[in-house]
């Protein structure tokens, strides 16, 4: 009798949470965009390296988490997918005693449309991301800081687009 109750509250809460529908993020991207897949990109004159790693880092996270299969050219893809770096900025953080730049964050939007072939619908958002860092004292951002900057911030950006995905799948 006494191992009755938590034996039952144990049922109780397993029943309700199944219940629940709950399913994460990556299911319903999964849903939208598990399909044959070309990743266009829009190479930003300024930033050609950069550009190049967002795309890679966009079909890893695709064929990984979603299961997307990617194919070479567009007329045997299902859905469409354009990415741009649209902007990319620094600002100063933090200043030293002698007023010198000490600590700077550099801030990523990437741009993502999708068309999907099947639907015939297109949508669209943007997804940012950010990265803090130091400099020496002194010294202003050198190429490999920023482009090692620039990287970091793509990469918080590229983890965004699943979420949006998901939720632009409601709509």
């Amino acid at each position: 009798m006494r191992f009755l109750k938590p034996i039952s509250l144990l049922l109780v809460s397993i029943l309700f949470l199944a219940s629940c529908g709950y399913r994460p993020s990556a299911y319903y991207a999964k849903q939208e965009l598990g399909k044959d897949l070309f990743v266009r990109l829009d190479v930003t004159p300024s930033d050609p390296k950069n550009s190049v790693l967002v795309k890679d880092a966009v079909t890893k996270i695709l064929i990984q988490r979603v299961g997307s299969n990617m194919v070479n050219s567009e007329a045997q893809a299902d859905i469409i997918m354009d990415l741009k770096i649209a902007s990319v900025g620094f600002s100063t953080l933090q200043y030293d005693k002698d007023g010198y730049n000490k600590l700077y964050k550099a801030n990523v939007v990437i741009a993502v449309k999708y068309f999907d072939k099947s639907t015939s619908k297109t949508k669209s958002f943007t997804v940012d991301g950010e990265y803090d860092f130091a400099v020496d004292i002194g010294s202003s951002i050198n190429d490999t800081q920023r482009f090692e900057a620039i990287s970091r911030a793509s990469d918080m950006a590229v983890t965004d687009i699943l979420s949006r995905v998901a939720v632009s799948s409601f709509k």
